[in-house]
């Protein structure tokens, strides 16, 4: 059997930028167990599956270890892959996805992703979360379906060196680290150790819980966040109340066939 494989930068205007995910269109869907072992195969935080029908585009996710219930730039690159390269006409694109119906328009800044907000609660900080921030104390410690420590500045954002050893037991998703921006209005960067995916280099998801929580600390409905990994990247944010829409480019770093 031979599968189409693509491989495009999402959140990025050049190739070598953003967060890479393999998008692997099917004519049916596989066993579960196919899909994770050519998730793992590829290695990328991501790899998108979609099957297309006549009622909808279903699509899914997988990580190296797992399949996930949200994923922000892999659905921006499957958007990509059926514009560019499969000839979607629709000025709008729906999946049905296990976060139920994601909506991508094509618009002249890129593609805007129509996504569930998630509004993050201060909590208690579990002891194996703050000991893998070392000697960094959070300003504000909030729970969504990520863990989501809120730092004194960009800086230490940049600089934050976790043990990730401490979070690999932790019973959300992940950790995301932020703060306030310098030259955007907020930055994060973002870690899913038991996932595989020990820093992830642009999350939109991530973005459904930071872009409610920075839109009600400073009191704006459109913010733009930068993910300062590595690659680092830029998500363009407009909170809506109950939902968030998450606006960015991809581009094509490969394409070709798995063989199984």
């Amino acid at each position: 059997m031979k599968i189409k494989i693509y491989q495009v930068d999402a959140f990025a205007s050049h190739v070598f930028e953003g967060n890479p995910a393999a998008v692997c269109p099917l004519d049916e869907w596989l066993n579960d167990d196919i899909l994770q072992k050519i998730a793992e195969e590829n290695n990328l935080s991501e790899t998108a599956f979609f099957v297309s029908s006549a009622q909808a585009i279903e699509l899914r996710w997988f990580t190296p270890r797992g399949e996930v219930d949200l994923c922000g730039h892999a659905t921006l690159a499957t958007a990509h892959v059926l514009y560019e390269h499969l000839g979607f006409k629709s000025p709008r694109v729906k999946f049905q996805t296990k976060s139920g119906e994601l909506v991508v328009t094509k618009n002249d800044s890129g593609f805007s992703m129509d996504f569930p907000a998630s509004h993050p609660t201060i909590i208690d900080a579990p002891i194996n979360l703050l000991e893998g921030l070392g000697n960094v104390s959070p300003k504000q410690v909030l729970a969504s379906f990520d863990y989501i420590i809120v730092l004194n500045s960009e800086e230490e954002v940049k600089n934050l060196n976790p043990d990730l050893s401490k979070w690999l037991a932790l019973d959300l998703r992940g950790v995301v680290v932020t703060a306030v921006g310098t030259d955007v209005d907020f930055v994060s960067r973002c870690f899913f150790p038991k996932l595989g995916v020990d820093e992830d280099p642009i999350t939109g998801s991530a973005h459904c819980e930071l872009a409610p929580y920075w839109s009600s600390n400073l009191k704006l409905s459109l913010l733009t966040g930068r993910q300062i990994s590595n690659r680092s990247g830029i998500v363009h944010c407009e909170y809506k109340g109950e939902r968030v829409i998450l606006t960015g480019n991809a581009v094509d770093y490969m394409s070709g066939e798995i063989n199984i």
